[in-house]
């Protein structure tokens, strides 16, 4: 979200929302190769790990041979679910983000990560957006959660909840995961676009599961340079949506006067979900999940 100093991208072109033209055709032969090997590398383990509904939506993309071209593929997604694919430099300011996602414009970073930083990168690059991200741009109802969540950053600016806000983006955008009919799955960007927090999400019995509860979320700190210690776990992304129609300044509140949540630690209200060390071994404890009906939405 944030744009700070010393970013990798070239901001010397940007518009006034820090959009600037893709310029597909200067990405060379070797970055398209990388490109392949990510894909293959990552696409490869995600049978089994990533939800299957994620899956299914990448395939739609057919991005497998070359760097995707973002007018093409906005044309297919604003069709599907009304949202395009604009570019972006790296990291864009907080408003900029929140007023893209409002309007249904999914910023995506144009440069690609060298050879060498296959593992680890430290900046989201365009494989982190296209294959973390748009995928679930696909999906009806996490696309109007997202806009929903981007129409929130004003009043969270204003009311000093930013950090608060932006803890959803992180455990629910970038690292959720969700109950289905064959076992835990992952959805979320920031695993599925890594090779191996993918399967450590779903199946290391280390980290914490929490069953996805708003204010649970929006009270807990994480970390960016390491494997979460805890994940949150939907039943239906319909709770996401739902949860963007719960006037959140009370909880902003609420949250200022309390000190956030160790991601390391667990609460008595908390409802775990623990595995065994596969993808199919997982039990839920506590009572039968909620399974929230769907709210009438405005066309």
């Amino acid at each position: 979200m944030n744009q700070g100093n010393d970013l990798r991208g070239d901001y010397s072109h940007i518009n006034d929302d820090y959009t600037i033209d893709q310029d597909w055709s200067t990405y060379t032969e070797a970055e398209h190769e990388l490109w392949r090997k990510l894909y293959d590398r990552q696409s490869r383990i995600l049978p089994g790990y990533a939800a299957e509904d994620y899956i299914r939506n990448l395939m739609k993309l057919d991005a497998a041979d070359q760097i995707p071209h973002f007018g093409r593929v906005s044309e297919k997604l604003h069709a599907a679910t009304g949202w395009h694919l604009v570019a972006v430099p790296g990291l864009v300011p907080d408003d900029v983000f929140f007023d893209h996602l409002a309007n249904r414009r999914f910023p995506v970073t144009v440069w690609l990560r060298k050879p060498e930083e296959m593992d680890y990168l430290v900046e989201p690059d365009i494989f982190h957006d296209f294959f973390g991200h748009v995928p679930m741009l696909y999906d009806p109802t996490f696309a109007d959660y997202l806009a929903a969540y981007g129409a929130k950053g004003p009043e969270a600016i204003a009311k000093g909840g930013l950090k608060q806000l932006a803890r959803m983006y992180w455990y629910m955008v970038e690292f959720g995961l969700i109950m289905t009919p064959h076992g835990l799955r992952a959805y979320g960007a920031g695993m599925l676009s890594s090779q191996t927090e993918t399967i450590y999400s779903v199946t290391d019995p280390t980290p914490n599961r929490v069953a996805f509860e708003l204010e649970r979320v929006m009270g807990t700190d994480y970390a960016i340079d390491d494997f979460q210690k805890t994940y949150f776990v939907l039943e239906s992304y319909d709770q996401l949506f739902d949860a963007m129609n719960v006037p959140l300044a009370p909880i902003y509140d609420r949250l200022a006067k309390k000190p956030a949540i160790d991601p390391a630690t667990t609460l008595s209200t908390d409802r775990l979900y623990h595995v065994h060390g596969a993808a199919d071994s997982i039990i839920s404890l506590g009572e039968e999940p909620h399974r929230p009906h769907r709210q009438q939405r405005p066309a």
